[in-house]
């Protein structure tokens, strides 16, 4: 069973007395917009979406949630941003901070970049900001509660994870009504009860290179004067949005962690079930994990620009999601996601049912499954840097027949993507450039060997009719083989001689699709 299909029967069993009680099961996720948001946060963007799917697939009303989370303090600046015009902004909670152009804060900035990046990516949740849910009274309870309970919830960090808090440590972080920072104060005490509730604070603490400007006060906690600290946070969220199913990446899941903390201050302080989870593995760039804050990793805006919705949803949820993906833009990463699409595409209409065509069913709108033609993304990335060449022309030689509207519209698609993977991440043995004015300077100083094979395969290519990639294959493989040339020697003099670089594409399809004149006359040149 596919791995998200498994995860949501287990869901059901296990939480089905709940699913009968309520009217819509709610899914939630969220991310700090703390600058330009890298791809790896898509993975539990996909998760939860793909969760979504399902239940409603299943005739389960489903909500899901996607909180930004723009009450987090500004700990760090990201490379890309002014240090000079950010340094003073240390410490406040994000959505107080303006955002580096126009009129909108710096969260709803970076929030709303992210949000269009989910939503082009297949994904539509609902979004909200955590600052206004702050602001709107619906944690005033869950604050009560927590400060009421400090000591339980210290107790809860000693047990799980084994963090001491000191004596009188409360789990709120105050606005300081001086400085507005929020990670530099430290709560000291509180008194009143309900509405007339008041917190006193010092604004004393170091965090993150910002510095406390040392004013004591006091103010209510509610109403977006105060949040959480952040596990205690994430467990009142359970409860504030009633959750249903909300999951974690991996550094989060670890025994004793985050998550473990959360469940526990859920269950015991704020009493509620906590949501059931799933944690996932990391999304990794070249190997390495990404950093939103410090700027470090692809942006998810980057990716999703470079491929089409299909073959990032593909690239995500294709993997078992307790496995890390390593997603290179700049290697093979995405001619490998392309040929892995074909292939679930050709399973699924030869009527096979598997996990493989689960997947290809999962990864598009209903409706939006068409049999189609579809070219391997490694030849239209060599068609697109032929300009001689017809490509709907060349494709449809391929197909062996007309192509249809539908085709047509994929390779349009193919093409584009194409070209922007050329122009910003293609490793250098996908860029080719057709040396069509004259013969490359180290295609001149051939041994007699490479020039004997060379005009072999001038020979051959003259006796036909019609150049086939295939016919081509077999017969450069025949020449090598009758001359004892070794394949490196041979096949590198081919390139060399069209490309001027001894690599390209699969070298008989790659001589079919050119001009034959052109191909006879730079072959008799290189071989003579």
């Amino acid at each position: 069973m596919f791995w998200a299909d498994s995860a949501i029967e287990d869901f059901i069993k296990e939480r089905k007395k709940i699913i009968d009680s309520k009217e819509s099961i709610v899914i939630r996720d969220e991310k700090t917009p703390s600058g330009r948001v890298h791809i790896g946060s898509m993975r539990g963007v996909a998760m939860h979406g793909v969760f979504s799917r399902i239940l409603s697939e299943k005739g389960i009303q489903n909500t899901f949630l996607y909180e930004m989370n723009d009450f987090d303090a500004f700990d760090a600046i990201p490379e890309y941003l002014d240090k000079d015009k950010y340094k003073t902004e240390l410490g406040k909670p994000l959505f107080m901070l303006q955002a580096p152009e126009g009129d909108e804060n710096y969260a709803q900035y970076f929030g709303k970049e992210f949000a269009r990046v989910i939503e082009v990516s297949g994904f539509y949740p609902q979004f909200y900001y955590s600052s206004d849910e702050y602001k709107a009274g619906k944690y005033n309870e869950v604050i009560r509660i927590a400060l009421e309970k400090a000591d339980a919830i210290r107790e809860i960090y000693k047990e799980v994870s084994g963090g001491v808090r000191e004596e009188g440590w409360l789990p709120i972080m105050m606005i300081c009504e001086k400085c507005g920072k929020i990670s530099t104060t430290r709560a000291t005490s509180f008194y009143g009860e309900g509405n007339g509730m008041k917190v006193v604070y010092v604004c004393d603490q170091e965090s993150s290179g910002a510095v406390g400007c040392g004013y004591e006060g006091e103010n209510s906690p509610y109403d977006g004067n105060a949040k959480l600290l952040w596990k205690v946070d994430w467990a009142a969220k359970f409860r504030v949005f009633d959750v249903d199913i909300e999951g974690e990446g991996k550094d989060h899941a670890t025994k004793g962690g985050s998550r473990d903390v959360a469940d526990r201050i859920s269950k015991e302080v704020f009493k509620y079930n906590p949501p059931y989870d799933v944690w996932y593995e990391f999304f990794l760039i070249g190997g390495k994990k990404m950093s939103s804050s410090r700027g470090t990793g692809v942006s998810a805006g980057e990716v999703a620009s470079l491929i089409p919705a299909k073959i990032l949803q593909l690239a995500i949820l294709g993997k078992a999601i307790r496995r890390a993906i390593n997603f290179d833009p700049n290697g093979d990463t995405i001619p490998i996601l392309y040929d892995q699409y074909d292939k679930l595409s050709e399973k699924y209409f030869s009527g096979v049912e598997d996990d493989d065509t689960r997947l290809f069913s999962l990864i598009h709108e209903e409706g939006d499954i068409k049999s189609i033609f579809l070219p391997r993304f490694s030849q239209v990335v060599f068609l697109v840097q032929m300009p001689h060449m017809d490509i709907e022309e060349e494709v449809s030689k391929i197909k062996g027949a007309p192509l249809t509207d539908e085709d047509k519209k994929e390779l349009k698609e193919r093409i584009v993507y194409a070209k922007q993977w050329i122009e910003k991440y293609a490793p250098e043995r996908y860029v080719f450039e057709l040396q069509l004015d004259k013969v490359p300077d180290n295609a001149k100083s051939f041994s007699s060997t490479q020039k004997r094979a060379l005009s072999l395969v001038l020979e051959e290519i003259n006796k036909m009719k019609e150049l086939d990639g295939q016919e081509l294959h077999t017969t450069l493989h025949n020449i090598r083989k009758e001359t004892g040339i070794e394949p490196k020697e041979f096949f590198g003099a081919i390139y060399l001689a069209f490309l001027g670089k001894e690599s390209g594409p699969k070298v008989g399809w790659f001589l079919s699709v050119l001009d034959r004149g052109f191909l006879e006359n730079r072959l008799e040149e290189v071989s003579k």
